[in-house]
């Protein structure tokens, strides 16, 4: 898969690149919602005079290569969420719709196990769009779509492996979160089970009370 990097202008219209420093921690997945869009097109909006929306992502991948439009130290908004860490801390990479998808999706499990693998990270660190703001995003990896979320993060995992699908331990915190997992259940913060789902609002507001009272 050819890489091309070709960044937008610091100067383009509607804060698209901001030049904000981020030290990413994490990959963010989307699909470009356009069945006709290649990664150029896409790269070529972004700098349309046409287009006012203030939004823009680091690299969109298609079925035959990848476009970084923005530097993956700095940040784009892409997550819906602000100046959360979907927007601020995790690097945003949109997938075709156009073209032929098998190639497509092989080439986007290549590009990410690629990042992944170069920053020491595994499939813990990948997220959706929906995952931050509830936006349908990935569309094409909806549920009765092309593999769906949890089989695209299996064949993610199979290339970080070398054609060896590994199953993560859900019950084990991951290398980056351990010590912070360990100390907030030494001080009672947490139960120490369930250390890969997600926090809920009302667990949320039990932790709150319980650091509170400490």
């Amino acid at each position: 898969m050819n890489y091309i990097i070709d960044h937008i202008p610091r100067t383009t219209p509607h804060n698209r690149r901001p030049g904000i420093a981020m030290l990413p921690q994490y990959i963010t997945i989307h699909s470009t919602g356009n069945p006709n869009s290649t990664a150029r097109n896409e790269r070529g909006w972004l700098t349309n005079p046409s287009n006012t929306r203030t939004a823009s992502w680091h690299i969109c991948v298609d079925e035959k290569e990848a476009v970084e439009a923005i530097p993956l130290t700095e940040v784009a908004w892409h997550a819906g969420d602000g100046n959360g860490q979907g927007n601020r801390a995790s690097i945003g990479i949109e997938i075709c719709e156009s073209g032929e998808r098998e190639k497509t999706l092989r080439n986007a499990v290549q590009l990410v196990a690629k990042l992944l693998k170069e920053r020491g990270w595994g499939v813990d660190r990948l997220r959706r769009h929906y995952d931050w703001s509830r936006k349908s995003c990935p569309r094409i990896l909806q549920p009765n779509n092309w593999a769906g979320w949890e089989q695209f993060k299996d064949a993610v995992q199979k290339e970080l492996s070398g054609g060896i699908n590994v199953t993560q331990d859900k019950n084990q915190p991951s290398s980056w979160a351990k010590e912070a997992w360990d100390w907030a259940k030494k001080e009672g913060l947490l139960d120490g089970t369930r250390p890969k789902d997600n926090l809920t609002r009302e667990e949320f507001a039990v932790v709150l009370k319980k650091l509170v009272d400490k």
